[in-house]
């Protein structure tokens, strides 16, 4: 596997810092989690992203503790630590001190507001709404006249926490193999969040995306364009429809029925047009029930697509043959993505 031989030691907690765990895991790291121990007890630990990690507990502040967790950091690659910024050097288990122990060692450090920056906030708690919040990306999630809303916890947990943080730990493997040494990985959400909006933010700043309180949820891709939106269909399930290019509009309103001429429809691209196209649009998918319209659509370049649930998206067929879900003993799991031919991944195989 693509990281066979890596040791990372991941500090247990929760979301973005297990989940950059399990990216290095199903590639073929060797990692073990440190669980909270105290008393002698192991703190109940609420990580559902364990697949392919080993576990010890330690209680941290204690001698022993200490010491059981510097050896095992003096033979890893990697420390994943999930504190906010102060914690670990609290303990006594700061970059300083640990880096001088193990000068190879690549130290993540995955937190919401990351290192530095304005006191009052670095050290604040938070959650994923709240980093996202900061990055500006949350003001963009809504449609017109309506409040922001959290998609649930993905963008700053998961793609701008999580993923960004593995990215981080395997730029600096890379650039050890020319250094020798290890660095730290600061991995803060909030950047991670417009990080993964750096389109938008560049389209806000050439006037090219709209985003004060009247106009946000009236741009091409954040639901003012009636082409890309979901609807609600007659059984109550939605569809989503993408369908941006001229060509694949054709073809999304010859399923639906429509004719741009003889039915005397805008201009594609009039946004003026949209909100009336919406309304048009929503009482033609009213029509037929989800699994009718996927039907009509399937095979066709019209960008139209059913919303499916999770169990639904789990049996659906093309998951099903590419291996996109797999079964761990009574429960399932997203299996580790992406595929690579040569050296592929051991999370869902």
């Amino acid at each position: 596997m693509a990281l066979a031989g890596i040791n990372v030691v991941e500090i247990a907690g929760l979301a973005p810092a297990p989940f950059a765990g399990l990216c290095l895991s199903d590639f073929g790291a060797s990692v073990i989690r440190v669980d909270r121990s105290s008393k002698g007890k192991t703190v109940n630990n609420l990580d559902t992203l364990s697949r392919g990690k080993r576990s010890i507990a330690l209680d941290l502040k204690s001698k022993e503790g200490l010491e059981v967790f510097k050896k095992l950091v003096e033979k890893a690659d990697v420390l994943i630590e999930p504190f906010r910024p102060g914690v670990m050097e609290k303990l006594g288990l700061g970059p300083d001190v640990l880096l001088k122990l193990n000068p190879g060692l690549v130290y993540a450090r995955m937190t919401g507001f990351g290192q530095g920056g304005d006191p009052k906030v670095e050290r604040a708690a938070g959650h994923d709404t709240n980093y996202i919040a900061l990055s500006g990306i949350l003001s963009t999630l809504r449609s017109q006249g309506q409040k922001p809303q959290p998609p649930v916890n993905l963008l700053g947990d998961f793609g701008g926490g999580g993923l960004i943080c593995a990215f981080g730990i395997l730029l600096a493997l890379i650039e050890r193999q020319k250094s020798g040494r290890g660095q730290v990985v600061d991995a803060a959400m909030v950047d991670g969040a417009a990080y993964l909006a750096s389109t938008m933010v560049k389209a806000w700043s050439v006037g090219a995306w709209k985003n004060d309180i009247e106009t946000t949820g009236t741009n091409l891709l954040d639901g003012g364009a009636h082409f890309y939106q979901t609807y609600t269909c007659k059984d109550g399930k939605f569809m989503s429809i993408g369908a941006i290019e001229p060509q694949f509009y054709a073809e999304l309103l010859k399923g639906m029925g429509l004719d741009e001429q003889r039915d005397n429809l805008p201009s594609r691209m009039d946004s003026s047009a949209w909100p009336q196209m919406k309304e048009k649009f929503a009482k033609v998918f009213l029509t037929k029930t989800r699994d009718e319209w996927a039907a009509i659509f399937e095979g066709k370049d019209a960008c139209a697509f059913p919303i499916l649930s999770i169990e639904e998206a789990i049996a659906n067929k093309h998951n099903v043959a590419r291996g996109t879900f797999v079964k761990n003993g009574s429960t399932y799991e997203a299996a580790a993505a992406p595929k690579l031919s040569r050296t592929p991944a051991s999370g869902g195989r």
